[in-house]
């Protein structure tokens, strides 16, 4: 861009920087919630909890149906590497 472009553009750095911002934090925010790793140790965390008779069988197959789900959708996507730290 050239320096008058830039010049007329100077306010709207803050918006720009901002929607910068969080496409940063939807990003993390995704490579977290689509971590094999940490999906496993969720899935680890629900079986202790049907175990330990903190939940119903029902509740149990609902969330394990939601946490595999995630699971297949981290495997097929190829962004992580399931060592619980994302690409």
């Amino acid at each position: 861009m050239g320096l008058i472009s830039e010049l007329v553009m100077l306010p709207l750095a803050p918006v720009r920087g901002g929607a910068w911002a969080i496409r940063q934090v939807l990003r993390e925010a995704e490579r977290i919630y689509y971590d094999p790793a940490a999906i496993r140790a969720e899935l680890a965390r629900l079986e202790e909890l049907l175990m330990a008779g903190e939940i119903t069988d029902e509740e149990f197959d609902r969330r394990e149906d939601e946490l595999l789900d995630r699971l297949e959708t981290a495997m097929h996507s190829g962004d992580t590497t399931g060592n619980g730290r994302g690409r």
